[in-house]
C-alpha cells in the first residue's frame, strides 16, 4: 500500500518538481455526535501528544484541530485535523515510525489501555473525509497562528480547463489586496491550496482558500474598513475572476489545539 501511494505521488508530481519549501496538507473532516462531544475532546487530547512525538521526530511540521460553525449534525462536519509536512512522499506515504512516536509520547500505558483509546478513537467520531493538498499561494507575514484564530474555509470547485486561470486571478487580483490587508494588521494571513487527492468530475470541490484572522474581532473589523476605490479594470477582472470558480461551501473555524 505505502509502494502504491508514492507512486502516486510521483505521477501526481511528475511535472511540477519537488519543491521542499512548499506546504503540503491532509485535512479531515470529523463528523461528532451531540453526545459524543466529550468523549471527542478526550480523543484529540489524546492525539494531541502523539502528534508532538511525530512533529519532535520530523515525521510531520505540525498538527491542528478546528471547530468548524455551522456544526449542527445535518450540517456537513463539526470538526477538522490538519497535518502538515514539507514533502508530498511523507504526505502521501504517511512516513515515520507512528508505534515510535505512541511509545514515547505514553511509555507507560498497557497495551490494553492503549487499545480502549483506539477503540474509543472510533466510537467517538467518524473520519467522513480526507483531502491531500498542496499550498500553492499564501501572504507574507509573522502570523503565527494562536488558539482562538478564525479562519475562513472556502471550498471551491474549478473545472480542469480553468486551472490555470482560477490560479492566476487568485494570485494576481486577490492575493495583493490581502497582502494589503496583512500588512496593515487587519488580517492574519490569507492562503489558497490546491486538491492533490481527490481529483475527478465527481469531486465536491478542487480548491480551497483560507481568510485567517486573530479573532472573530479582527474579522468584523475588517469588513466594517472601506478599502481603496476599484477601478473599472479591477472591476472587470474581479468579475472574470468570479466566473471560474463556483464556491460550494463555507466553513468558519475556530483552532482549539496546535502542535508545531
Amino acid at each position: 500500500m505505502k509502494k502504491l501511494l508514492i507512486l502516486i505521488a510521483l505521477l501526481l508530481l511528475s511535472n511540477q518538481g519537488f519543491a521542499q519549501d512548499k506546504l503540503y496538507l491532509i485535512f479531515e473532516f470529523m463528523k461528532v455526535d451531540n453526545e459524543q462531544e466529550a468523549a471527542y475532546m478526550e480523543t484529540e487530547a489524546f492525539w494531541e501528544k502523539i502528534q508532538e512525538q511525530r512533529v519532535k521526530n520530523g515525521d510531520i511540521l505540525g498538527w491542528d484541530l478546528w471547530s468548524l460553525q455551522p456544526g449542527g449534525e445535518d450540517q456537513g462536519y463539526q470538526y477538522l485535523t490538519v497535518n502538515l509536512y514539507n514533502d508530498p512522499l511523507k504526505m502521501m506515504s504517511n512516513a515515520g515510525n507512528f508505534e515510535t512516536a505512541l511509545k514515547t509520547a505514553y511509555p507507560n500505558m498497557s497495551e490494553d489501555d492503549l487499545n480502549k483509546k483506539f477503540e474509543n478513537t472510533a466510537k467517538s467520531r467518524g473520519l467522513a473525509k480526507r483531502v491531500y493538498l498542496e499550498q500553492i499561494a499564501t501572504t507574507k507575514g509573522n502570523f503565527d497562528m494562536p488558539l482562538g484564530t478564525v479562519a475562513g474555509i472556502n471550498l471551491m470547485k474549478v473545472s480542469n480547463g480553468d486551472y490555470e486561470k482560477y490560479e492566476k486571478f487568485e494570485t494576481e487580483i486577490f492575493q495583493p489586496m490581502h497582502q494589503k490587508e496583512v500588512d496593515a494588521g487587519i488580517r492574519g494571513n490569507w492562503g489558497l491550496l490546491r486538491y492533490m487527492l481527490p481529483v475527478g468530475s465527481d469531486v465536491y470541490a478542487s480548491h480551497i482558500t483560507v481568510d485567517m484572522y486573530k479573532d472573530y474581532n479582527q474579522l468584523f473589523n475588517v469588513g466594517a474598513t472601506d478599502g481603496p476605490a476599484m477601478s473599472e479594470d479591477q472591476i472587470q477582472k474581479i468579475q472574470g475572476g468570479l466566473a471560474t470558480r463556483d464556491l460550494k461551501y463555507k466553513y468558519m473555524a475556530t483552532l482549539i489545539r496546535k502542535v508545531r
